[in-house]
């Protein structure tokens, strides 16, 4: 067992993390790393309590945005299986909201700070939790009150904590003893029936213009399966997080029958699945993806290259 004393710039919490037992993410957005000894200086802002991922991917130029020491990235009160801890301060986990079954069957596998993590109780809350729909909130000490957690992003799950006041609904952080309110025009309901290919698009195009980051899962920075797993989450669908997991896991759709809202999957000659878009209306086919090429996400036609290396069309 390891006891990771909080930050002074947070609320102080006796943090108990132990092997094989569950943990939530106590920060708005975690980073999910390939190696503690992987970071970097440039890092920083994205290890701390709390974290600063807006803060991080503006400080980092292109090219350190695509680097491959990021794996992925964990929501406010995201649900981790504690594998191993390290008196440096670091855990192993696995990412069991992320399907990736080529990696490990129980989920997405990597490591993270232990300071932004904190223990999963029995009660994981009502089972109808809201969902965030801005881009991008706050959740406050009191209603219309000083921000105390910022960056909380789309598709984040908060657990009600009461009725709503003036606009403003209490709700429950992992590691906060007190409720944090929250504007109820970021938060809504998740949806009691399946989502429609408006629905997909809706969503999907108001994060266009993020920046591409290799990993990225947030309204921060994003790339092309964490826009596909971000879209489909705040809709209440969980797809597994990487390309090729999201074919394995969808429809196979006839060449020309696609219809907006399904998935174009990518791929090089006798290599597996390297990118996914979401098809989109219009003559000839375009997709809305996180785009590698221009460094951000984005609504276009499909250029001559990107249709030789088309290999299927998906429906989730």
């Amino acid at each position: 067992m390891v006891r990771v004393g909080a930050p002074t710039r947070e609320p102080e919490v006796d943090v108990e993390l132990e092997p094989g037992r569950e943990a939530l993410v106590r920060v708005a957005v975690a980073t999910l790393w390939t190696d503690p000894g992987a970071t970097r200086p440039v890092d920083r802002p994205a290890l701390a309590v709390p974290s600063d991922t807006d803060g991080w991917i503006t400080g980092m130029d292109a090219n350190q945005r695509v680097g491959d020491c990021v794996l992925s990235q964990l929501l406010l009160g995201e649900r981790v299986l504690v594998t191993a801890l390290h008196p440096d301060g670091w855990a192993r986990v696995v990412a069991v909201q992320q399907a990736a079954p080529r990696l490990d069957a129980r989920g997405y596998p990597g490591w993270l700070p232990t300071a932004q993590l904190t223990p999963a109780t029995p009660d994981g809350g009502p089972a109808d939790p809201l969902v965030v729909d801005a881009v991008s909130t706050g959740l406050r000490v009191a209603p219309a009150g000083p921000v105390a957690l910022a960056g909380v992003v789309l598709g984040t799950r908060l657990h009600q904590a009461g009725p709503a006041v003036d606009g403003w609904r209490p709700v429950r952080a992992p590691g906060r003893p007190d409720p944090l309110w929250v504007a109820e025009t970021d938060v809504t309901d998740l949806p009691a029936t399946p989502p429609t290919a408006d629905d997909v698009l809706a969503v999907a195009t108001r994060l266009r213009d993020v920046a591409y980051v290799w990993g990225g899962l947030s309204g921060h920075g994003i790339d092309c399966s964490g826009l596909v797993h971000l879209v489909w989450r705040r809709l209440g669908v969980t797809l597994p997080r990487d390309a090729d997991d999201q074919a394995a896991a969808t429809t196979p759709v006839p060449a020309g029958e696609e219809r907006p809202g399904d998935l174009y999957f990518f791929a090089r000659p006798g290599r597996d699945i390297h990118h996914v878009g979401l098809v989109t209306a219009g003559r000839g086919p375009r997709m809305l993806h996180a785009c590698y090429r221009q460094r951000r996400v984005l609504t276009e036609p499909l250029p001559p290259d990107r249709v030789a290396t088309l290999v299927g069309v998906h429906r989730v």
